[in-house]
């Protein structure tokens, strides 16, 4: 489902409890929608966008280089990126008549090879996710009545379509949000998530490696095209939290995220303050027990110290994806080339 391009430059100051803490606004020398992003490490991470837009920093972010994209590809629109390595890495672009694609480089973006497209009516990618280096999924918007999940177990070399049976039907005007990566989430060696809006705001469930699917009602906002779950992380196969809300009313805090204790069969509003809008991408800072996320939208960033219990407001600047490689070691990505490392204490 496509959502539109954020454009604002601002920074963004994250606070951690008391302590204060700062994403640092780094130069990425582009003016792309930066829409993914991936932290590998303390010093390496991806980010994708507009206009074939592909960066690489390999030393922590003081400098990000243009990675020379695909043959053909000046024109695609990368949602989600998954770094693997200073090296290897996966890149998602979105959109309709074969403009949905998955491209794999094993050097630094030098060469890319196509692993995987189709020109079926309906196919739209919205979001690919690796339990390691070679097993990952990627879902797209329904084909003929259902979402289309593929999946590889070879590092993409086959990506290989999961059978139309075992996927529940989607409603009506359900759909799913290329936003970043953060609709489909995976954990483990087997589980996977991914969520849904629109007409209708769901849960799809997997814990056979995107073989099989259950679904679940989301209670988030929706109804409308701009409505629904945007993205979703869980830090052990029962504990996760999802955000979303309404796009085109990005201050809105209403229905806006939701949490599970029982590995998404069932979801609860949060027991405290939600986030305070709309809200496209999740993270769960590492080495803190599962307890903090972060996440940002376009209206601004929240932070919760209790697995999403209750969420504090941290600032009002635009972002569309953020993710996290160890408690010092995150970035998030905005409109117009904004990249932003997470700097000072360490989130608790």
């Amino acid at each position: 489902m496509r959502i539109p391009l954020s454009l604002s430059t601002l920074t963004f100051i994250l606070l951690a409890r008391t302590s204060a803490a700062q994403w640092e606004v780094q130069a990425s020398r582009s003016t792309a929608s930066l829409r993914g992003v991936s932290a590998v490490g303390a010093l390496v991470a991806w980010a994708s966008g507009s206009r074939g837009t592909v960066l690489l920093t390999v030393d922590g972010g003081r400098s990000w280089r243009r990675v020379p994209p695909p043959p053909e590809s000046d024109s695609l629109d990368f949602r989600d990126v998954h770094g693997v390595s200073a090296t290897t890495a996966y890149i998602m672009s979105a959109g309709d008549s074969g403009a949905s694609r998955i491209y794999k480089t094993t050097t630094a973006g030098r060469r890319w090879t196509l692993q995987h497209t189709s020109d079926e009516p309906g196919f739209f990618l919205d979001a690919i996710a690796f339990w390691d280096a070679n097993h990952g999924v990627a879902m797209s918007d329904p084909v003929r009545g259902r979402f289309a999940v593929v999946t590889t177990s070879d590092g993409g070399t086959t990506w290989r379509p999961v059978n139309v049976d075992s996927m529940p039907a989607a409603m009506p005007g359900e759909a799913a949000f290329a936003a970043g990566g953060g609709a489909l989430a995976v954990q483990g060696n087997m589980r996977a998530w991914f969520g849904s809006g629109g007409t209708s705001a769901r849960v799809f469930s997997s814990v056979d490696g995107g073989r099989s699917w259950t679904v679940v009602p989301a209670p988030l906002v929706q109804g409308a095209s701009s409505q629904g779950v945007f993205a979703l992380a869980f830090s052990d196969s029962r504990r996760g939290a999802m955000v979303g809300g309404d796009y085109a009313a990005p201050k809105t805090a209403t229905a806006n995220a939701a949490v599970t204790r029982d590995g998404g069969r069932s979801w609860s509003a949060p027991s405290g303050r939600a986030p305070g809008g709309y809200r496209s991408g999740l993270a769960i800072v590492p080495g803190t027990g599962g307890r903090t996320y972060v996440a940002v939208g376009t209206s601004g960033s929240d932070l919760s110290t209790d697995g999403g219990l209750t969420w504090q407001a941290i600032d009002t600047s635009s972002f569309n994806a953020v993710s996290f490689a160890s408690r010092t070691a995150g970035w998030a990505v905005g409109g117009d080339g904004r990249i932003a490392r997470y700097r000072g204490p360490r989130a608790r």
